[in-house]
């Protein structure tokens, strides 16, 4: 069999878990496959529109409120031909589990909880999750928070292990304003931020005639 060096490396799309003190690695999810489409939705934050002050229709209180959502495959199919001993005892389980527990609070949070509140303990702070990064190429890694999760199973083993499903996630993508400046996320969204700067500089710019104009009255 021959092989193809020049063939470009597949950049796969994932997300990192990371300690938001330490800013060490938690887990790294991979998908599968990439999806095909990817939706992404701003809502801009602006001032004078909504309270009706003509005066400030043109200032921008922060960065628009964006939203992700992709729909993700994931198949045991490629697995099993090889006999692999994940796919083989569990199906896609492994890689489900991988996903789901991102909303879930640690095991062994929930017991510190129950046993501080069965010794009195009036008040008990919320259990902090990991920074959850979507990492779509180099130019998209951001901060997000998962706000929609849904699961179609679609086959099964005979010990009912799915075999094959497909996953609907939707994220709100965690900015400046959510986080800080002096957050880990913070200065990951203002890297984004800056390289969407970059980028729309690398656009090629129009011309006034281009719209049927010699210039601004």
């Amino acid at each position: 069999m021959t092989s193809f060096p020049n063939s470009p490396r597949l950049v796969k799309g994932g997300i990192v878990l990371v300690d938001p003190d330490s800013s060490a690695v938690q887990r790294i999810i991979a998908l599968q496959y990439n999806p095909d489409t990817l939706t992404r939705s701003l809502q801009i934050q602006s001032t004078g529109l909504e309270s009706g002050d003509r005066s400030e229709a043109l200032r921008l209180k922060g960065p628009p409120v964006e939203t992700i959502r992709l729909e993700a495959e994931i198949d045991a199919t490629d697995q099993l031909e090889i006999a692999a001993q994940t796919a083989t005892e569990v199906g896609v389980h492994a890689q489900l589990a991988a996903l789901e527990t991102i909303i879930y609070p640690a095991s062994s949070q929930l017991q510190s909880n129950n046993r501080l509140a069965q010794s009195g303990t009036l008040e008990i702070a919320p259990m902090q999750a990991p920074l959850s990064l979507f990492v779509w190429s180099r130019n998209r890694i951001l901060p997000v928070r998962l706000t929609e999760f849904s699961i179609t199973e679609e086959a099964f083993d005979p010990a009912l292990n799915p075999l094959r499903a497909r996953v609907n996630l939707g994220m709100r993508v965690l900015s400046v304003s959510d986080l800080g400046f002096n957050h880990k996320g913070g200065s990951l969204y203002m890297v984004y931020q800056q390289q969407k700067e970059r980028l729309a500089a690398m656009g090629q710019g129009g011309a006034l005639s281009a719209l049927g104009i010699g210039g601004i009255p």
